[in-house]
């Protein structure tokens, strides 16, 4: 089922709106008028009720009734709408002017001196019936004054008419102003679509402009522009991340095949083969880690990444970790030290890993004879993990990429270990992260040290 457009939904909105304020205002103003009319014809019937009744107040017998018709004529044939009779009590008809009317019997006796009204041949009429005395008479005279409203009513007949007839031309007339203003004001959105249907691997770098944008658009095109930047830096990283893929899979493949080929080459002893296979499982084992640590990362950016959630002392796990760097340490004269308490809530072996990482490239990084130092700091919403190592310091450009997936500062460093791809800092960073904890790096003055900040017991707790 296809659902109308936003532009059409607009202009039907539109319409609608426009179409019912002009309803409203319409009925409102129709019925006004036909009330406005009103209170004028009852207030005309009153004066003239008012003026009759006085005169009619003069008469001492019925008999002088003639003495008081031409002052009664002038009154009441002055108004070419108007009808009045006189009716004695006995319901002899004493005074007609223009002429007798046959009204209907219920509007003969009323004497409330309310308005009615009665439709009679498409013709409407509007009178009032009142009593007035005589003196002398025991029994007051009938006094019935009524209005032909009939040109009234066709006027608000017609009214109504072209009413309903300008409501409708004003209903199309406004739907094609929605579709008009809607359309126009759909312009910067189908400049979005535009962009996000021409959008590729190719062409993330593009960027919608604000300036013709209205400012009710400008967050969403922000918003927009923004998510293109994000999808930028992860293509980028991802490309990046498949390259250096490539790469270190290259080398150890590489071997593989020379190694192979080259044993393949001639007849060989035993022995040959053996170092060869030996070799062979050296590449294989370090393939072997770097896919370990490529899924691990994997599943890290994925959200799959569950751990254990019990109290750990933190100088446990890094006493254990310094007596097993300690004989690596003592054959280059570097001193390892730890300092101070703390505990998290966390899982045991990942927090094993992470500092482990970082221990490893301290080691890897320190000047002979120096020292690295472990230092936990407890303090009140967190606890702080300081690993600080002597050696060449990072610049600070390099500072925020160390975390990234085969970043090295200086590519030579790589030739250090043939273990060594890059990805340590990157599954430190992952396992701090999956802690709710964060990690950054400083480097100055010699120094270098890479600072693990984890929330403390009571707030994981809690």
């Amino acid at each position: 089922m296809n659902r109308m457009s936003l532009t059409t939904r607009m202009s039907l909105m539109f319409m609608l709106a426009v179409t019912a304020v002009l309803t409203v205002a319409g009925l409102s103003f129709n019925n006004l008028s036909r009330h406005h009319f009103k209170m004028l014809d009852q207030q005309a019937l009153n004066e003239k009720l008012h003026s009759t009744q006085r005169i009619l107040s003069g008469l001492n017998s019925i008999d002088q009734f003639s003495e008081f018709k031409p002052e009664l004529e002038a009154l009441l044939g002055a108004h070419r709408d108007l009808t009045a009779l006189i009716i004695d009590s006995d319901g002899k008809l004493l005074f007609a002017d223009p002429g007798p009317v046959d009204i209907p019997k219920e509007f003969r006796t009323t004497t409330n001196n309310n308005v009615w009204e009665w439709r009679e041949q498409g013709q409407m009429f509007r009178g009032v019936t009142a009593q007035a005395v005589v003196t002398g008479q025991n029994k007051p005279l009938t006094v019935i004054l009524i209005f032909d409203v009939t040109q009234h009513m066709s006027f608000f007949e017609t009214l109504e008419r072209w009413f309903w007839i300008g409501l409708v031309i004003s209903a199309l007339v406004s739907a094609a102003l929605g579709w008009m203003v809607a359309s126009s004001g759909m312009r910067p959105i189908r400049q979005v679509t535009r962009v996000a249907a021409s959008m590729s691997a190719k062409s993330l770098k593009e960027r919608i402009p604000l300036a013709p944008v209205p400012k009710e658009l400008q967050q969403m095109v922000l918003s927009f522009n923004a998510m293109l930047s994000r999808l930028d830096d992860a293509f980028v990283r991802l490309s990046n991340f498949s390259a250096d893929i490539a790469h270190e899979l290259r080398t150890p493949v590489s071997n593989l095949m020379t190694h192979t080929e080259v044993v393949l080459s001639r007849k060989r002893n035993i022995e040959d083969y053996e170092d060869n296979l030996y070799s062979n499982l050296d590449d294989l084992k370090r393939m072997s880690r770097m896919i370990d640590d490529m899924l691990f990362l994997a599943k890290s950016d994925n959200g799959l990444i569950t751990h254990e959630n019990k109290p750990i002392d933190l100088v446990e796990v890094v006493e254990k970790l310094l007596e097993y760097y300690r004989l690596l340490a003592d054959e280059r004269g570097i001193e390892l030290k730890v300092s101070g308490r703390g505990s998290v809530r966390g899982d045991v072996l990942m927090l094993h890993r992470a500092i482990s990482n970082l221990l490893s490239n301290a080691l890897r990084y320190t000047s002979e004879g120096k020292t690295i130092s472990v230092e936990i700091l407890q303090k009140e919403m967190s606890v702080l993990v300081v690993v600080e190592n002597h050696g060449e310091p990072i610049a600070p450009e390099h500072l925020e990429k160390l975390f990234d997936r085969f970043y090295r500062v200086d590519p030579a460093r790589r030739e250090g270990s043939p273990s060594n791809a890059g990805l340590g800092l990157s599954i430190t960073r992952s396992i701090v992260e999956a802690h709710d904890g964060k990690i950054w790096c400083t480097s100055c003055d010699g120094k270098t040290a890479f600072h693990l900040e984890f929330p403390s017991v009571d707030l994981k707790v809690s």
